[in-house]
């Protein structure tokens, strides 16, 4: 018995999990063994080579085919994949977790009634390419449209609105349970409020493992962000919206792609926007401190939901790599909890950590339906 039970945690520490994650003009693989990388690469898409296809779903045979090539270049054995983990695309509100591609992801993907975007490709080339392997399974993990909202959330203040839950889920969730390991916790016993510092912000309260509020940032509500703009006043944007000068395609590239520091400073570099208030520019360091003031009030916003009882305040993504922005935003919410800082965003090991999750029983595998 101890033979066998030796033999089988061998087999584990050999075996891989590739997660797949793709992007409007890149697509960016990996391939993981015990939780470490073992190979890494970020596939480049020129516009002349995605435009013959139509729409998004038409592209996946051709992106899967340069996948499997680069594999094989690298001689990865994929007899030992066990997981092919997907980048969750724009399907239905579905709960937290991780979802084995199934036929009716599939046709949600392909005929996308929930919005297209690239990341619908993550669940098409992984349940493809698990078909053809002996021992894969195909999966996707929080998704940007994971919905814990509690109903109080959802309440938008008119009948004809709804607030919709569609965030940085994958890596907020990754975070948290990263939190949690490193103070020896459960992800479900903390209270938690995450901010992913992305070319969105987004900022959510993690209530016992469920985010039950959170700003939309895909359509750009919320602090103002690197290229949207944020929550915007109400009146002054129904006038804007009538006045004529602007076709709806316009107004919601002004809410997200042309907004916020690309609208008032030209681009969507934090890191620029940095440089340039170091060698004295006023203009950007103000509009650098703005977007920290408001990522804080959607922090101290978060407070009152999560009743008072907050553990620890996690802040994650690219911007999170400048000290100077993280410390603006440390200087007003400190009292609330304690501040953790996890710079960058890697939803390749993200993806991973969930396949492992799934290969070690760590996890209940979840049925779209």
């Amino acid at each position: 018995m101890v033979a066998e039970m030796e033999h089988s945690q061998y087999e584990l520490e050999m075996v891989r999990v590739l997660a797949i994650n793709p992007g409007s003009t890149s697509t960016k693989i990996a391939v993981y063994v015990n939780n470490n990388p073992v190979f890494l690469k970020n596939i480049q898409h020129s516009q002349d080579e995605l435009k013959p296809f139509k729409g998004i779903a038409d592209q996946y045979e051709f992106r899967k085919n340069i996948i499997c090539g680069e594999l094989k270049k690298a001689e990865i054995r994929l007899d030992l994949v066990r997981a092919i983990v997907g980048r969750g695309g724009l399907l239905k509100p579905i709960k937290s977790g991780v979802y084995e591609v199934n036929e009716r992801m599939i046709e949600d993907l392909k005929n996308p009634k929930f919005g297209e975007h690239a990341s619908n490709l993550g669940g098409l080339i992984a349940y493809d390419m698990a078909k053809n392997l002996p021992n894969a399974k195909a999966y996707i993990a929080n998704p940007v449209v994971v919905d814990e909202l509690n109903p109080l959330a959802r309440v938008a203040g008119h009948p004809a609105f709804q607030r919709k839950s569609i965030f940085h889920a994958l890596n907020q969730k990754a975070v948290a349970r990263t939190f949690a390991k490193a103070t020896m916790r459960q992800y479900e016993d903390l209270n938690l409020i995450v901010v992913h510092l992305g070319g969105g912000i987004t900022v959510g309260a993690h209530q016992k493992g469920q985010v039950i509020d959170v700003n939309n940032g895909l359509d750009g509500e919320g602090p103002f962000s690197p290229e949207r703009s944020g929550t915007l006043p109400a009146g002054d944007l129904v006038r804007l919206c009538f006045s004529g000068r602007y076709t709806e395609d316009k107004i919601m590239r002004m809410l997200k792609g042309e907004g916020g520091l690309v609208a008032y400073l030209g681009t969507n570099s934090a890191y620029d926007v940095e440089v340039r208030a170091q060698q004295g520019d006023a203009e950007a360091k103000f509009y650098f401190d703005a977007m920290a003031y408001q990522v804080s009030k959607y922090v101290g916003s978060m407070y009152p939901v999560l009743e008072g009882d907050v553990d620890a305040i996690l802040i994650t993504g690219g911007v999170a790599n400048s000290k100077y922005f993280v410390n603006k935003i440390i200087e007003r919410v400190h009292k609330i909890a304690p501040v953790h800082v996890y710079p960058g965003e890697d939803e390749m090991r993200a993806l991973a950590m969930n396949g492992f999750m799934v290969v070690k029983n760590e996890v209940e595998v979840k049925e779209y339906t």
